[in-house]
């Protein structure tokens, strides 16, 4: 695992990641799922216990006051331990939905890539997901974001309307399509 995936601020254990609404679930897709529990093994198999052995090595060397590889690993140690109980906590609390059950619809539900154009021509395609797999760069929105909210249960053909904060915005739904299921 690189550093950047761990957070810098001990008391962080997300990593920045939306809250999940109160009595919401937490739906992710089942390679999201997967995704999130080999991160969670590899922090546990791999990680945690690299780092314990030069803990462990750098206590055995002396004062500790003022040794840099005891000090930086108690320091990535307390991280690996949050990122732990996010990712856990997280996993817990996952329902597991293929969007390929939606496959051929046209009808908008967690999983759908739509490509929907604006009232100015403006056409974008989104992929309505999980909160842990959101990738807004890359059209890859959750599911309790607005846009998805306003496309939610809407076909191709139909127009839905978006609350934004510059006032509503009509978006015209051109297409919609799901995974095809594995074979």
């Amino acid at each position: 695992m690189n550093q950047a995936t761990i957070p810098d601020n001990d008391d962080e254990e997300d990593g920045g990641a939306p809250p999940i609404p109160v009595g919401a679930k937490n739906y992710m897709t089942p390679q999201g799922h997967l995704r999130m529990k080999n991160e969670l093994l590899k922090l546990i198999d791999v990680d945690r216990p690299e780092v314990v052995q030069i803990v462990s090595w750098a206590a055995s060397n002396g004062d500790r006051s003022e040794n840099g590889d005891y000090i930086y690993g108690k320091r990535r140690l307390r991280q690996i331990d949050g990122r732990i109980r996010f990712l856990t906590k997280r996993l817990d609390l996952a329902e597991v939905v293929d969007p390929a059950v939606h496959y051929g619809s046209d009808q908008i539900f967690f999983g759908a890539t739509v490509r929907y154009e604006t009232q100015s021509g403006e056409e974008h395609t989104v992929t309505i997901l999980g909160i842990d797999e959101l990738d807004p760069l890359n059209g890859k929105i959750s599911w309790i974001s607005p846009v998805a909210r306003a496309l939610t249960k809407a076909r191709e053909g139909d127009s839905v309307t978006l609350k934004t904060p510059g006032g509503i915005e009509e978006l015209l739904i051109l297409e919609v399509t799901y995974p095809a299921p594995a074979v």
